[in-house]
């Protein structure tokens, strides 16, 4: 009787904990990024991002466009995903890291960061040329095609700390 107890407590501990371990990855916004990548030493990506066309990508939308939401997908991360996955990221952002990167709420911490394939394993995504396409296509009004290998190299924000 004992034994069947105890393997009854180890069965729902067991069910308990992966219920409490479940959960969806989180967008929590750029400046939860900036945290650790705004050091010159690791490539300052934060600048760069502020500095380029997606963290402008809401200042491109005029008049009726910053309400569309055929517009908003593709030029504001929160506005693209489920609200259930919004944390502390908001519309007025732009296109953010977790557009290409992956919601971040899980990964970012610099323990789990150090170590690519455990990140990837909590919602970190590496950006292809896939990924870019999801809003690079020809579904866009704007759309004049788009060369992965070039404008990859235009957003570029390298990490000189791995090399």
């Amino acid at each position: 009787m004992n034994a069947k107890r105890v393997l009854l407590l180890f069965g729902l501990a067991i069910m308990v904990s992966s219920v409490a371990l479940a959960q969806d990855f989180k967008y929590i916004g750029a400046a939860k990024c900036k945290i650790c990548h705004n050091k010159p030493t690791t490539g300052e990506q934060f600048n760069k991002w502020t500095a380029g066309p997606h963290a402008k990508a809401m200042e491109s939308l005029k008049g009726a466009e910053k309400e569309n939401q055929k517009c908003l997908k593709c030029h504001s991360t929160a506005a693209s995903v489920d609200k259930s996955l919004v944390a502390t990221i908001t519309v007025e952002e732009g296109v953010s890291c977790e557009s290409c990167h992956g919601p971040g709420s899980i990964y970012k911490s610099a323990g789990i960061m150090k170590n690519q394939k455990l990140a990837l394993t909590k919602g970190m995504i590496m950006p292809t040329e896939m990924v870019c396409k999801k809003c690079h296509n020809e579904e866009s009004p704007h759309y004049k095609g788009f060369n992965f290998a070039e404008y990859s190299k235009r957003i570029a924000h390298p990490d000189p700390s791995k090399k």
